[in-house]
């Protein structure tokens, strides 16, 4: 199921991520979606909503990391 928009997204990401993070997850989500749409390319017995959310948290964790307040702030 993807996103369309920021609204949309899970509660655990639009109370944590700011504004540019939570767009960064979508899309990643989106993307990860398309591209694992065949359970042959997951690992092991994984969802593909499962393996859309782990890409998406990794894509954010790219240009973001939890600060010592665990705040997301841009790296």
């Amino acid at each position: 199921m993807p996103y369309d928009r920021l609204h949309d997204l899970p509660e655990s990401v639009t109370n944590a991520l700011p504004r540019h993070a939570q767009e960064i997850y979508k899309e990643a989500f989106n993307s990860a979606w398309d591209q694992y749409r065949d359970p042959q390319d997951r690992r092991e017995d994984q969802s593909r909503e499962e393996v859309a959310h782990k890409v998406a948290w990794a894509a954010v964790k790219q240009s973001y990391r939890k600060n010592d307040n665990d705040d997301w702030v841009k790296r």
